[in-house]
């Protein structure tokens, strides 16, 4: 059995004991601790949970791990226990190597960021007329990756950290303005941070509209689904 069908198969169990249960996909994964749009892509067959949430899911369901693995449509003689653990086990590491190297990308970007500060930080430091304002390198790095590592994870359709990295981008470019403007002109303009309390709370609103938002559209599919199977 390929991974893609083992992952469709689980999928199409996990959405079937889920409706048993009478849980929405927002209900089932704040009892695993996890986001609604992760039970989504594991019931679209987009992505797999690992061993210990498999196990977490059976315990949920009150099933045993075998449940989830086999085929919904096939008589209980036609599945192989061994042969369907041994594909999950594959799906899971294949799973978990995407995500250590979505990780290593990630690492790598900021880095490549720093690295590009510190040597704007050595070259301007390096000239009497430019040395008090080599630190300015390091007050643009800070929105600069935050700015990758939103673009990066968006791309990913990951956006678990967008509303801490948004918030960064906005606190990280006034304090690149204040400094900027202090080291040019010597002038605390220390009042440019007030533009930031506004922009935060725009900020926490959005977020928890788009939650909001998604969690509705989340109930919905549900309702729908229910109304498809009665």
């Amino acid at each position: 059995m390929d991974g893609e069908k083992l992952k469709v198969q689980i999928g199409a169990n996990i959405a079937l004991h889920r409706k048993r249960s009478g849980l929405t996909q927002a209900g089932l994964a704040a009892k695993l601790n996890y986001s609604d749009k992760a039970v989504s892509k594991w019931e679209r067959g987009e992505s797999v949970p690992d061993v210990l949430t498999l196990a977490m899911l059976a315990e949920q369901f009150e099933i045993t791990v075998n449940d989830l693995l086999v085929d919904p449509n096939a008589l209980p003689e036609d599945s192989d226990p061994g042969r369907l653990e041994k594909a999950m086990v594959q799906v899971s590491e294949k799973a978990l190597k995407r995500k250590a190297n979505k990780n290593v990308i990630l690492a790598l970007s900021s880095t490549l960021v720093w690295f590009v500060a510190l040597f704007i930080f050595v070259i301007t430091s390096s000239f009497d007329f430019l040395e008090k304002y080599s630190l300015l390198a390091f007050s643009y790095a800070l929105p600069a990756n935050a700015i990758v590592l939103l673009s990066l994870r968006s791309a990913w359709h990951d956006f678990r950290w967008n509303e801490g990295l948004v918030s960064t981008i906005v606190w990280g470019c006034l304090v690149s303005i204040y400094v900027t403007i202090h080291a040019f002109t010597g002038y605390n303009f220390w009042k440019i941070f007030l533009l930031g309390v506004p922009g935060q709370v725009a900020i926490w609103l959005w977020f928890r509209m788009f939650h909001h938002g998604r969690h509705n559209q989340k109930e919905k599919e549900h309702s729908d689904g229910q109304e498809g199977t009665a």
